[in-house]
């Protein structure tokens, strides 16, 4: 722990993920105020004592809805990655292992999928079965599936032609217990590192899809949507717009501190040269 906490982005990155961390599991049993509660003799309000980031164009409280906002922004991270790593893994092993036609025909499928951003993905998605936050998370975690796929592949292909492997093989293991004590072990380090910073760029692609209206629907909380209803407003009340923006910006920076933190801590290339 302390080569983990001797680097300065893990130990900002950490601090900063768990605050936002905490301050979701807080709001899954208190907030101030009912997020959703409208109180119309409130609206637009400065911060104060009784509402500390003040209350938007319906009297609802600014800080409640950030507090439940950092829920869903953790749950679109933690589907988009799941989505993204579960699918992406699978096709960078069998990639690896295989080669040849059906390296050359996943590597060439994961190029189509990068072909879409997860704008364009969501925008495609949400057209046929409407707008959602599940369906926001999903066109999220298609366009992750090449990027760990990618990632696994490189790894691997490295790793199979490791000394160690073919005395595993000699010995006869299984191919698919080579896999699992030999080849997953040593991808999970990078798998961590991409995951922690592609579970900011979830945060940041759901906030944007929904600011478009294409992710959270209201009336539940999101950041992105928040910004969305905070615009009309920006010259009465800025502070609508500067709170969310704050967390926005608070989450993906911590997460991406602490995904750099983790490539300095566990990347040997990068022990070796410090």
């Amino acid at each position: 722990m302390s080569r983990f906490f001797g680097n300065l982005n893990f130990s900002v990155g950490f601090v900063m993920s768990a605050v936002v961390v905490m301050v979701a599991v807080v709001s899954l049993v208190w907030t101030p105020y009912d997020g959703n509660k409208m109180r119309a003799r409130e609206r637009l309000q400065g911060p104060s004592i009784s509402h500390p980031l003040g209350t938007d164009q319906y009297g609802r409280d600014t800080l409640s809805r950030i507090m439940v906002g950092a829920v869903n922004s953790i749950i679109v991270g933690l589907v988009t990655v799941a989505i993204g790593m579960g699918l992406g893994v699978v096709l960078g092993l069998i990639s690896a292992y295989y080669g040849r036609l059906v390296d050359e025909s996943i590597m060439r499928f994961s190029d189509f999928l990068f072909g879409f951003p997860a704008v364009l993905t969501a925008i495609l998605i949400t057209s046929i079965l409407g707008p959602s936050m599940i369906n926001a998370m999903l066109a999220i975690g298609i366009f992750y599936i090449p990027i760990f796929a990618r990632l696994t592949r490189a790894v691997a292909m490295t790793i199979w032609r490791q000394e160690y492997i073919a005395a595993a093989r000699a010995s006869g293991i299984s191919e698919l217990a080579i896999v699992w004590r030999h080849v997953l072990p040593n991808i999970l380090s990078h798998l961590l590192i991409q995951s922690t910073i592609q579970f900011a760029v979830a945060i940041l692609a759901e906030a944007g899809l929904s600011y478009l209206g294409l992710g959270t629907q209201p009336p539940t909380a999101s950041w992105g949507r928040m910004l969305n209803e905070a615009q009309t407003f920006m010259s009465m009340s800025p502070w609508m717009a500067i709170f969310p923006g704050v967390a926005i910006a608070w989450a993906v920076l911590g997460f991406n501190l602490l995904g750099d933190g983790l490539r300095d801590t566990l990347d040997p290339k990068m022990v070796r040269d410090r």
